[in-house]
Formats: C-alpha cells, structure tokens, sequence
C-alpha cells in the first residue's frame, strides 16, 4: 500500500514539474508570436491602423471589436521615441510591451488629463544620458523607460455606437511614434 502511494506521488511531482517546465519553456519557443505576426504590416517606428477583427482574422488575440486600434513596432537602438497621440471623445489607452510580450506600462486618457498623450519611450541607458535639467520637471516631460530595445506600442480607441467607429479610426491617424531629434 506504501508503495502505491510513493508511486502515485512521484508521478505527481515529476507530472507538476513537467508541467511547470512546460508553461515556462513555450512562449518563447513561439515563433508566430504578436511581434513576429505584426512584422509584416507595420514598419518600424511608425504608427499603422490595425484591420477590423474578425472570428478567424485578429491580428492580435483578444481584440475588442468595439475598440479601433493602430500598433507601432518600435526599435530604440538608434534612440529614443517621441509618442503623441489625441485623445478620442469616448476612451483611448495606450500599453506599451516588450518583444516578448510582457506589459510594462499602460496609460488612458484619464490619467493622461490633456487632449493629447505625450511621452518620450527610451532605454535605462538612454535616461541615463540624458542631462538633469531642472527647468524641465516630471509633470512637463513623461518619460517611460523600455525594458529591452524592441517592442510594441498597441493605441486604442473606443467607438460607444458602431456609427462612431469612423471617429475612432480617425483619432489614430494622428498618433506618432518618432525618433527623437
């Protein structure tokens, strides 16, 4: 009986443990991942509106089709990025992610608290750099610090009513993801 349960508990263990390894080990052995899937219709360091979602054709997995979004893949290895974006009249959110996919930041219009989202997206390194200004302070200058070079910016938009998704889609071609000058 002792043994049956030795038996049933080792398989237990050596189950969670390949289990765990599992969970761990897959995500970054995808190679279609977000990242990978939007190479093909984003350039970098520029905003593109993203398709309509659809039953089988999401860009992105878990899209809102009552949101209008726009992605830029940004590339901070020649500098940092200077993001704006107008803010929609129902909602608009910004999330930043690292190639990877992990969320590092997040923003939406209410937090923001102007009619337009501005920051500057850069490295660890490249806030190190910068100079300690005292004339410029925290409220006037937002500066987000990425966790690697590469990533993703996803800007969305709300549309209330289907006959406000226009409205929705127009607030996105404004937004910017630039090099910094």
């Amino acid at each position: 009986m002792i043994r049956w349960l030795l038996w049933i508990l080792g398989g237990a263990v050596l189950g969670g443990i390949v289990h765990l390894a599992t969970v761990l080990v897959l995500p970054r052995t995808a190679t279609q991942d977000a990242y990978a899937r939007l190479a093909a219709i984003s350039p970098v360091n520029a905003f593109v509106p993203l398709p309509d979602p659809g039953a089988q054709n999401a860009p992105l997995p878990f899209m809102d089709p009552a949101f209008a979004s726009a992605v830029c893949r940004y590339d901070l290895s020649a500098g940092s990025l200077k993001f704006s974006a107008p803010v929609s009249p129902a909602y608009t959110s910004v999330s930043f992610y690292t190639r990877n996919g992990v969320a590092y930041y997040a923003i939406n219009d209410r937090a923001a608290g102007r009619r337009v989202i501005e920051l500057d997206l850069m490295t660890t390194a490249q806030r190190a750099e910068l100079p300690d200004d005292e004339e410029i302070t925290a409220a006037d200058r937002l500066i987000v610090e990425s966790p690697t070079t590469t990533g993703l910016i996803v800007l969305r938009t709300f549309a209330p009513e289907p006959g406000l998704m226009q409205l929705a889609k127009n607030s996105l071609n404004s937004a910017k993801c630039e090099k910094q000058q």
